[in-house]
């Protein structure tokens, strides 16, 4: 058996590791809705505070023969994906994913679009590397919101900005090699 070593690990260890802190998100809006102040859709880069990099299922599917269970490939499941996002004064962003469920759902009246083509939209996280290029970008097909989460407001609560949490459902992604120099691997397509 070699003998692992520190400087092994080193070695291996590309770029000195990706950092969860780098990172940027981008939710389109559909055409139908509008955005936070119209186009301005670049402010989910500053204010989504975390995201996921998506998870990827494939269900299996149990077959019995003889007391015995043969695991089977099943399909594909797309996980629900949740953002964190800092509130701005205006509320800016709040409004623009209340705005977008309520024209999925009215509150008032239970109308709503029906066509879903007009309420979903693309969304990406892209993973940075530390000068700033991108190591990897995953690509969302055919979002919308299906929560937009309570912000608690308490008179204890001091020093700190208002946050919520976002979940949208997901009809498929992809993952994409960046364009930064360290970028390795390839495109799950």
């Amino acid at each position: 058996m070699a003998l692992r070593t520190i400087s092994d690990f080193k070695a291996r260890l590309r770029g000195g590791g990706a950092r969860s802190n780098l990172f940027e998100v981008n939710i389109g809006f559909p055409s139908l809705i509008g955005g936070p102040s119209g186009a301005n859709n670049d402010i989910t880069n500053f204010l989504v505070k975390s995201a996921a990099l998506p998870a990827s299922n494939v269900t299996p599917i149990d077959v019995n023969f003889r007391g015995r269970t043969l695991k089977v490939a099943g399909d594909r499941t797309f996980d629900t994906w949740t953002v964190t996002v800092l509130n701005d004064t205006n509320f800016e962003l709040r409004s623009a994913f209340e705005n977008w469920m309520n024209q999925i759902n009215n509150v008032q009246t239970a109308e709503g679009l029906t066509d879903p083509t007009s309420y979903v939209a693309p969304a990406e996280v892209a993973q940075l590397d530390r000068d700033g290029s991108v190591l990897r970008r995953y690509k969302f097909y055919d979002i919308f919101p299906t929560n937009v989460s309570q912000i608690d407001v308490s008179y204890d609560t001091t020093d700190t900005i208002e946050e919520f949490t976002v979940e949208f459902q997901v009809q498929w992604w992809e993952a994409l090699v960046g364009d930064s120099p360290a970028a390795g691997g390839t495109d799950i397509n």
